[in-house]
């Protein structure tokens, strides 16, 4: 990889420990350009779990949760990154970013990048009341608390950040913010 590759504003992609739509999200990583990716340490046990290869293009950065101090943020300081998304986002995720809490390299890449104004798209897997969603044996069906709605609801209030619910509304936020990116450079 050059250092031109690096340097290059980039999309940066936070995954949390949720399975819902895990295989779809890597699917629409897959085709991204300008990619680093921050692996939470639950991401990677759901990563193993369902046995998900993310088999990303040669010039993607892979950031693993292994410092305290979530060193791989610094590049939101310096225009690294012109979007964050972070998906598929857990309750736990949603809740703590929410609340400020940022003690995980997922919570962490969500509280920088809204410090440095880089807009943000979060797929919020806890969204209705009723869910089908997959675990690794299958499908099965959940039942989001009170609160995780409630948060849900409360972190599209966020300036700058944008809550998606469905893998169809994933996708169609990334295309909005590739179309974006590219009238605003030419």
């Amino acid at each position: 990889m050059t250092k031109v590759d690096i340097e290059k504003p980039r999309f940066g992609w936070a995954l949390t420990g949720s399975g819902h739509f895990f295989k779809e999200s890597i699917e629409i990583m897959r085709r991204l350009p300008a990619l680093d990716v921050f692996v939470s340490k639950a991401a990677a046990e759901v990563l193993r779990m369902y046995k998900q290869e993310m088999d990303l293009p040669p010039t993607t950065r892979i950031f693993k949760d292994t410092t305290a101090s979530a060193a791989p943020v610094g590049g939101f300081y310096y225009g690294v990154y012109h979007t964050l998304i972070v998906a598929p986002a857990t309750s736990n995720t949603v809740a703590k970013c929410v609340y400020g809490i940022s003690d995980n390299l997922a919570t962490n890449v969500f509280a920088q990048a809204g410090k440095c104004r880089v807009p943000a798209i979060v797929f919020a897997c806890d969204t209705a009341p009723e869910m089908d969603t997959e675990a690794p044996k299958g499908m099965v069906k959940v039942y989001p608390r009170r609160i995780d709605l409630e948060n849900t609801e409360k972190l599209k209030l966020f300036e700058d950040t944008r809550v998606v619910e469905t893998i169809a509304d994933l996708e169609a936020a990334v295309e909005a913010r590739l179309q974006w990116l590219r009238s605003s450079s030419s």
